[in-house]
């Protein structure tokens, strides 16, 4: 394979694909995209406005009215990209255990993913650009000439998400956080609408057994 112009990446929650599409992209001087940042970024608005999550008609219409902007990083404090709501930086708010505790219900409605899905593959199309998700390979940008999709158990994924937020100074409850990764495993795979799963000609890559350098070397050995 030659050096690919578009790479997307899939796979659960905490799979290490941020990490790997940071380190892919720094490498190839890509563009980083992680798609997560904008459900997220709904996510969070509804939390600031006090919406019912629930009320996918309210959610939807907030997704259509708000600015998302993913832009480079402008500070050097461990941020892949800024991430602005109506010009306000909410970079690390998107983090937040209450985002991460309901953005599978935002991300499984259908007017929010058409809403976002349009401005994610406009970015995508541009090219050199390495773009992580759930549904990048099987419906965002389906023509990517590599596709991974990153997978490892729900308690390794667990562990590392507890260990970025204890890193970061965040309370965190392991116990906590893999009831949430096992929850949203289920939400992510079942919704109707871009259900979570490998694109048929995705390399599968299962990070139980492998660290980050691991994982990074392995899909570099795949064009190299």
């Amino acid at each position: 394979m030659t050096k690919p112009n578009i790479i997307a990446i899939d796979g659960p929650a905490a799979s290490g694909k941020s990490t790997l599409g940071k380190n892919l992209a720094r490498s190839l001087g890509y563009l980083f995209f992680d798609t997560g940042v904008m459900y997220r970024a709904v996510t969070w608005m509804v939390l600031q406005r006090n919406l019912d999550v629930h009320n996918e008609a309210a959610v939807t219409t907030l997704s259509r009215e708000i600015q998302i902007d993913v832009n480079p990083s402008s500070r050097d404090d461990g941020r892949a990209c800024d991430v602005l709501v109506d010009g306000q930086d909410i970079t690390w708010e998107t983090r937040r255990p209450e985002v991460e505790a309901i953005v599978s219900i935002v991300s499984a409605y259908a007017g929010v993913r058409k809403e976002l899905a349009a401005q994610q593959r406009r970015i995508g199309l541009r090219g050199q650009v390495v773009m992580v998700g759930r549904d990048i390979g099987t419906v965002v940008l389906p023509e990517a000439d590599l596709k991974i999709y990153l997978d490892a158990s729900p308690e390794v994924r667990a562990r590392r998400r507890y260990d970025e937020l204890v890193e970061r100074g965040d309370p965190a409850s392991y116990s906590d956080i893999l009831a949430n990764v096992i929850g949203r495993d289920k939400i992510d795979s079942t919704r109707a609408v871009a259900p979570l799963r490998a694109a048929k000609d995705a390399v599968i890559v299962d990070s139980d057994k492998m660290d980050i350098d691991e994982v990074f070397r392995y899909v570099e050995t795949l064009w190299i």
